[in-house]
């Protein structure tokens, strides 16, 4: 539903993203599921969260196996999309690549394993 890149990853970052989930879904998940990283787990960031009412689920320490969705997306992404494009020279074409590639693999991109949906598609159809 979103991303956004940042220098750092940071609390500040991670509430970016989940800002822009909840206008693009038009409304705020009521659990978000998260790895043990610093961002996911200070104060602020569960603050936010405690805030708009939403449940913080985390993977269990030295679980990475708990995160494998995400962990294989962004796998895919850097693997297929980012190694097969040129090398961005400047934040403006790290952005557009990127802006790119989640599109492809949202909107365009089909996988047996959703029923030869793409993500969006499937994510539709589940919601």
């Amino acid at each position: 539903l979103s991303y956004h890149i940042s220098p750092t990853e940071t609390a500040e970052a991670a509430m970016e993203v989940f800002k822009r989930a909840a206008k693009q879904a038009g409304t705020f998940a009521p659990m978000i599921h998260t790895d043990r990283g610093a961002a996911y787990t200070s104060k602020d960031f569960n603050n936010y969260l405690a805030s708009n009412n939403s449940k913080h689920s985390l993977s269990a320490p030295g679980t990475p196996a708990d995160n494998a969705v995400i962990e294989h997306y962004w796998g895919d992404f850097k693997y297929i999309w980012m190694a097969h494009h040129s090398h961005p020279q400047t934040l403006v074409e790290l952005k557009a690549l990127v802006k790119q590639g989640v599109e492809y693999f949202n909107t365009v991109e089909i996988s047996s394993k959703r029923n030869n949906l793409t993500a969006e598609d499937f994510r539709n159809e589940a919601v």
